[in-house]
């Protein structure tokens, strides 16, 4: 007769919550290219451009070894934040997680920041219209955790898998624009739309500046081509207008957009956005014109908010919360 000694292992660690560092770069690329609501802004090569402005504190999570979720991050304080220097972040899942798993996610998330003293986790959630799966369980799981939603933006959207249309003014425009014989050309460089358009009307209307600088959005349109497109309006072979497009699997979003004097004129920005809208990005599944709000998303900026919807862009919303990582217990007796 053979005898067996089994030994039980116990308090075997099931999840890891680490901050990511640059051996995880691989990994952490290959789960952005699968995951169902990261875009490539998540890729470390568009996240680091901006590196010497942030300091880096991205979570990774592991499931026995094996990456499960991301959060691009960076840490301020005792407060960390999903991320600044991006548009939108959260958790990035993979389309295998359901919600008990993005709960169990959330929790670890929580627990690791609260064992590091990090008292406030702010979020950045990724919109809807970015996802190429049903993502809203993070959205759930800040009301469990008494989060305070800090900022709701709205986002003017078309969506294409439903019908839209153009307002007669905004087609107007666009036969004025045929009158006037305008051009439009996707190119490579940016920095003629950037020099002469986008800087000088910023400074003038806004004084302010674009966010990427004209040596930025070239290095980062050189690693995302394919994401990173330049469109440009010409009159008599004359630069009189322009727009930046990321583009991501789900949406063409409007990064920047400008044009001259004459723009009301020539018909400039009609003309462009017609093409973009009903030719170029008729694809996707969005057409993103991006925010028109301002005091923190309390006021709506009304004249752009119309000019977007004339196109058949309709309202959808983009969250901000702050959580307080001590609350991680809130979620423990949530299953039932």
């Amino acid at each position: 007769m053979y005898y067996f000694r089994v030994t039980i292992i116990k308090n075997i660690k099931i999840y890891t919550v680490n901050k990511y560092s640059s051996r995880d770069k691989q990994d952490w690329d290959n789960f952005i290219s699968n995951s169902r609501n990261a875009t490539f802004l998540h890729y470390r090569d568009f996240m680091e451009y901006h590196s010497d402005r942030f300091d880096d504190h991205s979570l990774v999570v592991k499931k026995k070894g094996s990456i499960i979720a991301v959060m691009p991050a960076n840490i301020m304080d005792n407060t960390l934040y999903s991320h600044r220097g991006l548009t939108y972040g959260g958790l990035l899942l993979s389309r295998k997680q359901k919600l008990k798993d993005v709960l169990e996610i959330f929790l670890q998330v929580l627990n690791y920041l609260s064992e590091i003293q990090i008292s406030t986790l702010k979020v950045k959630l990724v919109p809807s219209f970015y996802a190429q799966e049903a993502s809203s369980e993070l959205q759930y799981l800040m009301q469990l955790v008494n989060a305070e939603c800090v900022k709701v933006e709205t986002a003017s959207v078309i969506d294409y898998r439903n019908t839209f249309s153009i307002q007669t003014n905004r087609i107007e425009g666009v036969k004025k624009a045929d009158s006037n014989g305008l051009l439009l050309i996707e190119e490579n460089n940016f920095g003629e739309f950037w020099s002469k358009i986008l800087i000088p009307n910023l400074k003038q209307r806004f004084q302010a500046k674009p966010t990427h600088s004209l040596e930025e959005i070239q290095r980062l349109s050189e690693r995302f081509p394919k994401h990173i497109r330049q469109f440009n309006v010409y009159h008599d072979n004359k630069l009189v207008g322009g727009a930046t497009i990321f583009e991501t699997k789900t949406t063409a979003h409007v990064q920047y957009i400008s044009g001259n004097d004459d723009k009301q004129k020539l018909g400039t920005l009609d003309y462009l956005f017609h093409n973009l809208i009903t030719e170029i990005f008729a694809h996707k599944w969005y057409f993103d014109f991006g925010t028109s709000n301002e005091n923190n998303g309390k006021q709506i900026n009304a004249g752009l908010t119309y000019w977007k919807e004339s196109f058949g862009a309709r309202t959808m919303l983009q969250y901000q919360y702050a959580v307080q990582t001590k609350n991680h217990s809130l979620l423990n007796n949530v299953l039932v």
